[in-house]
């Protein structure tokens, strides 16, 4: 048998093509040895086995509206306006539809293509080089369709990698959506807590000017030194330092409530100003597992759908390699202007109409093979997308569990200072110990208010860290 010559073996492989309906590139699946689809992967967490996470909610899935668990009304309240009013999540949307326009692009593609035409010209030549044309003046009028039969399977795979887009940018925007909601809520706390921080300041301040009164006193009737003033005030003067860096961060946490809701600075939310019990959870958090953390994360699903359009910009740039073959028509008239609709100024074309951009292979094999690097990097960022969210749960979990243990110390560490300056006041007050006991037993309970007051918004701080790494709140609200 004779080998057979390149057109031969052109034609034979259009006529392969046509029978199969085949189509060029990988077919799209989630390849097997993905991060996502590892049983270590979608196992329990290893910090959800803890005291803190409830045995009856470990397996459970946090909830879409994470922040409903506080029971707070007014807190709902910021969310869905934020949900309604950011900024950015307009622009994510905004994305969203330009996403989907693309799609639609790419989908028109598979229909008729249709051109409607008309020319005039108009012809004079020397008389010295070639005679005067009958017709000098030349008009037309037409309309030309055409199919693309697709046989290599390249729009089909285009229409694939932009539904693909479209569905990595709508992950984006409930990516968004997850932080927006996180953001809104860690502001509220803020608020709360600096104001809750504020009080106890102000409550060892008020002791520690107690104190330096009576030590004014004591020192004005012989019984104190005046380096036992001066040590008072200094206590006071500390702690009263504190307080405007608290109003500072108070403020700041309302400014970025407002611009979370997309308002100005000024028109910041009034009522919240003096909120002083920050949120409390009215339950255990719920955690869920691994599988159920892949599937609910946005940013995931993002870096999935990212792979999917990669996988198919394979197949497109492969589809480059064979002949591009559709199915055109075309009709109309060409005529002088007095004869342009005569039967005999009609004319028709009807068949195959064949594209090839040969012998350029070496530049469709480098698309190809550009293709298939960004695949490969597409499934990179999948699994480091998975790899990531599940750190980033395990270190929220831990965090969360140890605040917990480390704020029920500094509970207990504040009450026993507590304790101790009352005992030192009353045992200063007949005699039986030095001055300077008393302000170290002060000092100790301005430490301990400090820092329990500071555990309790970390304690905040950490749940807020724990519901963002879950990646709830993108869909259900």
């Amino acid at each position: 048998m004779s080998e057979k010559t390149p057109s031969s073996r052109a034609l034979a492989l259009m006529l392969v093509l046509a029978l199969a309906g085949c189509v060029a590139g990988p077919d799209y699946r989630v390849p097997q040895h993905a991060v996502a689809l590892s049983p270590q992967a979608e196992r329990a967490f290893v910090a959800g086995d803890d005291l803190a996470y409830a045995d009856a909610y470990v397996d459970a899935p946090v909830p879409d509206t994470w922040w409903t668990l506080y029971d707070d009304a007014q807190l709902n309240t910021y969310v869905a306006e934020a949900l309604r009013a950011n900024t950015d999540l307009r622009v994510a949307d905004a994305r969203l539809r330009q996403a989907s326009a693309a799609l639609r692009e790419a989908q028109e593609a598979r229909t008729i293509q249709t051109q409607a035409q008309a020319s005039a010209s108009f012809a004079h030549v020397g008389g010295y080089t070639l005679p005067m044309s009958s017709t000098p003046q030349t008009y037309a009028l037409g309309i030309n369709l055409s199919y693309a039969l697709d046989l290599a399977g390249g729009i089909r795979r285009g229409i694939e990698a932009a539904n693909a887009n479209a569905d990595a940018v709508a992950a984006a925007r409930d990516q968004v959506r997850v932080v927006v909601a996180a953001a809104v809520t860690r502001a509220y706390v803020n608020v709360c807590s600096a104001n809750r921080t504020l009080a106890a300041t102000r409550h060892v301040l008020h002791v520690q000017r107690q104190t330096l009164d009576a030590t004014r006193k004591l020192s004005t009737g012989g019984k104190g030194t005046a380096f036992d003033v001066s040590r008072s005030s200094a206590a006071a003067n500390d702690s009263e330092a504190a307080i405007p860096h608290l109003l500072a961060q108070r403020q700041a946490a309302l400014f970025a409530l407002a611009a979370l809701m997309g308002k100005l600075p000024a028109d910041y939310p009034k009522s919240l100003e003096n909120c002083m019990q920050p949120p409390s959870l009215k339950q255990p958090i719920p955690v869920g597992d691994g599988w159920q953390l892949i599937r609910r994360r946005p940013d995931i699903r993002e870096a999935e759908r990212r792979l999917a359009a990669a996988t198919a910009m394979i197949g497109v740039a492969t589809a480059q390699l064979y002949p591009q073959v559709s199915i055109g028509a075309s009709a109309g008239f060409a005529d002088s202007l007095t004869n342009l609709f005569s039967a005999g100024s009609f004319g028709a074309t009807l068949g195959p109409l064949l594209s090839w951009h040969w012998p350029n292979r070496m530049a469709a094999k480098a698309r190809i093979e550009a293709a298939g690097a960004g695949a490969d990097a597409a499934f990179a960022a999948f699994d480091g997308a998975v790899v990531q969210a599940l750190q980033q749960t395990e270190t929220a979990l831990g965090a969360y569990a140890r605040e917990i243990e480390r704020e029920r110390s500094l509970a207990k560490a504040r009450d026993d200072a507590a304790r101790a300056s009352e005992q030192a006041n009353h045992l200063f007050h007949f005699g039986k110990i030095g001055f300077l006991d008393v302000l170290s037993a002060e000092a100790a309970l301005a430490n301990a208010e400090s820092s329990l007051a500071a555990s309790r918004t970390q304690l905040l701080d950490r749940q807020i860290d724990l519901f963002l790494a879950l990646g709830g709140g993108w869909s259900g609200v």
